[in-house]
């Protein structure tokens, strides 16, 4: 009998993100979660990468757009990254994305994560981006942020937060610390820009909750 292939399964939102060998292990972390995102590899490499880069975009793949002057909206840059995060009380259940702001498609997303606070998110949705930009090798596309803190954390390149550690939350700070970590070893030229939700509406990575 042909032995069946060793698979591995990759868990982006489900009740325990991260990488699992089995598919039983698998459903377990993906039924009954709403919007759970998952996908099967053939190999442990290819999953490690796919879990760090976060699920694909649901529609095309994300490719640098330097090639023309980018394309201007009312004042929005529209061929840009736009990030948001959303968080249900201080602290409570977090979570971040961001989203191609033209059409909103999604390109990346984490959580929700216990005991997080909306100023996390949005600082840790902004590195995301940066980190993802400089290995596109892409130092062209603008990100947006509504978040005025988030975005002087990010030049600041320290998350000013008086948030506590909690039994739930160690992964958030060990995030928080490894952003941090990557702004200080790092330098990008990606502009960041604040979304004026006054007179453009929400940012096209909010989730809709308010």
């Amino acid at each position: 009998m042909r032995q069946k292939k060793q698979k591995y399964y990759v868990v982006w939102q489900g009740h325990h993100p991260g990488i699992y060998s089995s598919w039983e292990a698998c459903k377990a972390q993906v039924d009954n979660f709403p919007d759970a995102r998952y996908k099967s590899y053939e190999s442990k490499a290819e999953a490690d990468a796919a879990y760090s880069s976060g699920p694909e975009r649901k529609r095309t793949a994300y490719t640098p757009k330097t090639t023309r002057p980018a394309a201007r909206s009312g004042g929005i840059i529209r061929e840009s990254i736009s990030v948001d995060a959303a968080c249900s009380g201080n602290p409570g259940l977090m979570e971040y994305r961001g989203v191609w702001t033209a059409d909103k498609s999604e390109i990346f997303h984490y959580g929700p994560a216990k005991d997080g606070t909306n100023n996390i998110g949005e600082f840790l949705a902004l590195v995301h981006a940066l980190a993802l930009l400089q290995k596109k090798n892409d130092p062209a596309t603008p990100i947006y942020s509504d978040s005025r803190t988030a975005i002087a954390w990010v030049k600041k390149k320290k998350a000013n937060t008086q948030l506590k550690l909690t039994k739930h939350n160690a992964e958030l700070f060990d995030m928080i610390r490894r952003a941090e970590k990557w702004l200080k070893e790092n330098t990008w030229k990606n502009p960041i820009h604040k979304w004026e939700t006054e007179h453009w509406g929400e940012i096209p990575a909010d989730f809709g909750r308010k």
